[in-house]
């Protein structure tokens, strides 16, 4: 399996998928590009359309349209209501795939209370089965305390994909807001060497 480290080749493309109300602008999703781009990786944030009144299927259209077929070397990183997103759009992949690394901040599968707004969207949320196996490395991450997405449902996400979620204090929903304009996290869940145990191929 080819593995994506920071003494190695690193990735060739970095895919950053921003959240509801969000812009490519937004938050460390700048940031985090640049820092991708630096290690040479083609990094993008596409805009998705509507942020703040976000459709199911021109969302997918437009991950899609980014994503194509990954591979070994792609790395993708998303927020909240991103996450769900591309999870869907990797169930959704046809024949056999890889994908180097995903990082899911904040992500969740299921409705959220405080967001009754995106209960149409979230509907039943995605079957992440198989998932995790096509990926070389995967990373969930959250905080100690989201106003907008219960702990509980971003541990159940990475409970799901066979892994741990990864706390970082104080973060809260990870918005500019929060103080989050920088998220060097999610560059050591990309680089760093692979735990033992780690899931293999599907």
């Amino acid at each position: 399996m080819s593995e994506i480290t920071s003494g190695g080749e690193g990735p060739q493309r970095a895919l950053i998928i921003h959240g509801y109300g969000a812009t490519p602008a937004d938050h460390w999703f700048g940031w985090l590009a640049g820092q991708f781009t630096a290690r040479g990786a083609a990094a993008a944030v596409p805009a998705l359309p509507e942020p703040h009144d976000p459709d199911p299927a021109r969302w997918a259209g437009a991950v899609r349209a980014e994503l194509g077929t990954p591979d070994a070397g792609t790395v993708v990183v998303a927020h909240s209501l991103g996450c769900l997103t591309v999870l869907r759009q990797l169930r959704s992949l046809p024949g056999p795939w890889r994908l180097g690394a995903l990082v899911l901040v904040a992500g969740f599968l299921d409705r959220l209370p405080a967001l009754p707004q995106l209960d149409s969207y979230i509907g039943d949320g995605c079957d992440v089965t198989g998932i995790a196996g096509r990926v070389g490395r995967l990373a969930v991450l959250r905080s100690d305390a989201d106003p907008f997405v219960p702990t509980a449902h971003t541990d159940r996400l990475a409970g799901l994909l066979g892994t741990t979620a990864r706390v970082v204090p104080g973060a809260g929903h990870f918005l500019a807001s929060d103080g989050v304009t920088s998220l060097p996290e999610v560059l050591e869940a990309v680089e760093a060497v692979s735990p033992a145990g780690s899931p293999g191929a599907a």
